[in-house]
């Protein structure tokens, strides 16, 4: 079941087997001209980060030129969607609040709580999703690029990167 698609390729929903889990499935598309180094990056930050507002890595594949990342299944997909897809939900305030928070709550972790500094370099409506409670979680890695906290002084990039 198609749940979405950008550059990098489409999103399927899947299960496995074992614990008949729900599961989203990011197929990288082989005509990607960054699929690889996007593959990895994912697998490289996303797969050593955890926090209740980023979407859970669960696994990944290799195959020729096959690449498949797993990940938490969102049941109510990406806030774009929410927002302004044909099914647009008007929120109230309390769940918009939470949305919010959730959001920064991710940033906070990334850019000051972990042992490294991530910058995400693609926070958009369609990379923040949202679980069963509305939660709201950041997805998509394949941007992000690590760097070491220097002495309370941030890292600078200066390349456009994302949408």
């Amino acid at each position: 079941m198609l749940l979405g698609e950008g550059g990098f390729g489409k999103v399927y929903k899947g299960m496995l087997q074992t614990s008949k889990q729900n599961v989203a499935i990011k197929r990288v598309s082989p005509e990607s001209k960054q699929g690889m180094k996007e593959f990895i990056s994912e697998i490289m930050i996303l797969g050593h980060l955890r926090h209740r507002n980023l979407v859970q890595l669960l696994g990944y594949s290799r195959h020729r030129n096959e690449l498949l990342l797993v990940y938490d299944y969102m049941p109510n997909g990406s806030l774009d969607k929410f927002l302004h897809g044909q099914d647009r939900k008007d929120l109230d305030w309390v769940y918009k609040f939470n949305i919010i928070k959730g959001i920064a709550s991710g940033l906070f972790y990334l850019h000051e709580d972990w042992e490294k500094v991530v910058i995400h370099r693609d926070i958009k409506t369609s990379n923040v999703l949202l679980d069963g409670e509305m939660n709201a979680r950041l997805g998509d890695f394949g941007l992000a690029r690590l760097h070491n906290h220097e002495n309370g002084t941030g890292a600078h990039i200066t390349n456009i990167a994302g949408t």
